[in-house]
C-alpha cells in the first residue's frame, strides 16, 4: 500500500485533552477493549464517527464463535480451541499465521465467558442448525441473534462502567515521535479540530470496505458488490500504519455474502441453505455448491446473470431461520415469498416454473449432486419459500500485523510500544482472499484482540 504523508505529524507541544488509554472506535472491538481496560485500571476513552455506537457490529449478525464455554458446557457441547483452530485453518487453507489462529482460537471462551460472568451479556449457542466450516457448534449470539443487541449490551456495559465516549469525533491524525504514538487529532461536527493526547492508542476503527479506491486496489473480484458494511470503513488505520512502517497482511482477504435480499438490502441468513435450501439463478437453475460457505457465495451469485440468485427454501426452514431479527425483518417488507406450489414461486420470483420445479425434484434424498453437495435431509415441502437475492462485501479480512498482545508490528516484525489493533484494523484469520472466510471470523478478531488490547499495559 502506498503510504500517505498527511495522516501522522509530530506531536504538537500540547493537547486539547489528555487520556490513558485512547480507543479509536465504538463497535465491538473497541467496546470491549474500553472494557478490559478499564477493568486493568486505565483511564479509559472512546471517541466514535457517528452519533451512536454502532460500526459493522450493529450490521452483522451479532454471533460469535468460541470453544469450551460454559453455555456450550451446559448445553452438552464437546468442544475445545484445539479443533476451533484446526476448523479455522481448513476453511483458510492454512494460509494464516498458525500463532495467531492459536491465539483467536485460545481466548474467543474466556472472553465470552469474562463477558458473561462480569457484564451479564446472556449469550447462548446456536443449537438448531450448523455453520459451514465448523465442526461443533460454537456460535455464541444474544436472545435477538443481531448485532445491533450486541453493540448496544456492550455500549450499556461501558456505560455502567462509567467508560467515556464521545461521539461525532473523527480521527483524522495520528501524531508520532520516534516510535511512541502520542496522540491523534479529531474532527468535530462544526469542522473544527481538537487533540486529544494519549500514553496508548488502540486501533479499533474496523477495515477499509467502504473505501472504493482501496477494495478496487486489493479486491477487485468484489468491487462492484454491493458494500453492505458501514461507510465509515475507510482504511485509516491501514494508511497510518503504511505511514508509519507497520507491516499489513493479506489485504485482498474478505467477508462477502452471496444472500442478501434484493432490492431490499437485507441479510437473509445462511440457514435457509445449510438447512436444505437451494441457491437458483434467473433460468431456475442452480450454479454451485452452496455448502462451501456464504462468503464465497457473493462471486459466485454476482457472477449469474444479472448478478442475482434466488434462495428458494420451504416453510420448515424459514421456521429456523425466523429465530432472526434481519430474516423477521425480510419477512415483514415482502422480501421473503411464500407459495403452496413452486408453480406460484415461480410466477412470483419471475422464474421459469418447470426449470424451478425441475431443479428442486433433481436435489438427491440422500446423496451427493453433480456439484458435490452432500444432501441428507427431508426434501423439500409445501409451503415453498423464495427471496431475491444479491452478492455483497460486509468487511475486509485484511490489516495490521499484531503480536499476542495485539501490538501492531513493524515491517522487521518488533513491535509498536504503545499501538494497539483489533477487530477490521488488524489482520484476521481469513486467508488471503473471501473463501477463507469462516462464519463469524470477524467478531471473533474484534472481541479476542479488543480484549488482549485493553488489558495490555504500556511501561
Amino acid at each position: 500500500m502506498k503510504a500517505r504523508t498527511d495522516l501522522v505529524a509530530p506531536a504538537p507541544a500540547a493537547f486539547d485533552l489528555d487520556c490513558e488509554t485512547l480507543i479509536i472506535g465504538a463497535g465491538a472491538c473497541g467496546l470491549v477493549a474500553a472494557l478490559s481496560a478499564k477493568e486493568a485500571g486505565q483511564e479509559v476513552l472512546v471517541i466514535e464517527a457517528d452519533a451512536l455506537p454502532s460500526g459493522s457490529t450493529a450490521l452483522s449478525a451479532g454471533l460469535i464463535p468460541a470453544a469450551g464455554t460454559k453455555v456450550q458446557k451446559a448445553a452438552g457441547i464437546t468442544d475445545d480451541p484445539a479443533l476451533f483452530a484446526r476448523d479455522i485453518q481448513a476453511k483458510a487453507h492454512d494460509e494464516n499465521e498458525q500463532a495467531l489462529v492459536d491465539l483467536m482460537a485460545g481466548h474467543a471462551g474466556g472472553v465470552i465467558d469474562w463477558l458473561m460472568d462480569r457484564h451479564g451479556l446472556p449469550f447462548s449457542v446456536v443449537t438448531n442448525f450448523d455453520y459451514p466450516g465448523h465442526s461443533q457448534r460454537r456460535m455464541h449470539g444474544l436472545p435477538t441473534r443481531s448485532g445491533a443487541e450486541l453493540v448496544n449490551a456492550l455500549r450499556a456495559a461501558c456505560e455502567a462502567a462509567e467508560i467515556d465516549i464521545i461521539c461525532e469525533r473523527r480521527a483524522t491524525t495520528l501524531f508520532c515521535d520516534a516510535s511512541r504514538i502520542k496522540g491523534i487529532s479529531v474532527s468535530r461536527p462544526d469542522a473544527g479540530q481538537e487533540t486529544i493526547g494519549c500514553q496508548k492508542l488502540i486501533l479499533a476503527c474496523n477495515g477499509f470496505g467502504g473505501n472504493r479506491d482501496m477494495v478496487q486496489a486489493h479486491m477487485p473480484d468484489i468491487g462492484n458488490g454491493l458494500w453492505f458494511g458501514h461507510d465509515g470503513n475507510q482504511g485509516e488505520a491501514m494508511q497510518w500504519g503504511a505511514e508509519l512502517g507497520a507491516a499489513l497482511e493479506h489485504l485482498g482477504a474478505y467477508q462477502g455474502h452471496g444472500n442478501v435480499a434484493h432490492p431490499h438490502g437485507i441479510l437473509i441468513t445462511w440457514a435457509v441453505i445449510t438447512q436444505g435450501g437451494i441457491q437458483v439463478n434467473r433460468m431456475g437453475e442452480r450454479f454451485w455448491n452452496e455448502a462451501q460457505g456464504y462468503s464465497e457465495a457473493a462471486r459466485a451469485v454476482l457472477a449469474q446473470p444479472g448478478g442475482e440468485a434466488f434462495a428458494i427454501f420451504d416453510g420448515r426452514i424459514a421456521e429456523i431461520a425466523a429465530q432472526f431479527e434481519d430474516f423477521k425483518q425480510a419477512r415483514s417488507v415482502g422480501a421473503v415469498r411464500s407459495h403452496e406450489t413452486l408453480e406460484g414461486l415461480a410466477g412470483d420470483l419471475g422464474l421459469p416454473p418447470q426449470a424451478l420445479a425441475a431443479t428442486v425434484q433433481a436435489i438427491p434424498q440422500d446423496g451427493t449432486d453433480r456439484f458435490g453437495r452432500r444432501f441428507s435431509g427431508p426434501a423439500l415441502q409445501p409451503p415453498f419459500c423464495g427471496v431475491r437475492v444479491t452478492g455483497a462485501l460486509f468487511h475486509t479480512q485484511g490489516g495490521l500485523r499484531v503480536n499476542e498482545h495485539a501490538q501492531v508490528l513493524r515491517e522487521d516484525g518488533t513491535p509498536f510500544e504503545n499501538l494497539f489493533a483489533g477487530g477490521g484494523a488488524a489482520c484476521g484469520v481469513s486467508g488471503k482472499g473471501d473463501s477463507g472466510y469462516l462464519s463469524g471470523n470477524g467478531l471473533l478478531s474484534a472481541v479476542v484482540l479488543g480484549r488482549l488490547a485493553g488489558k495490555s499495559s504500556v511501561a
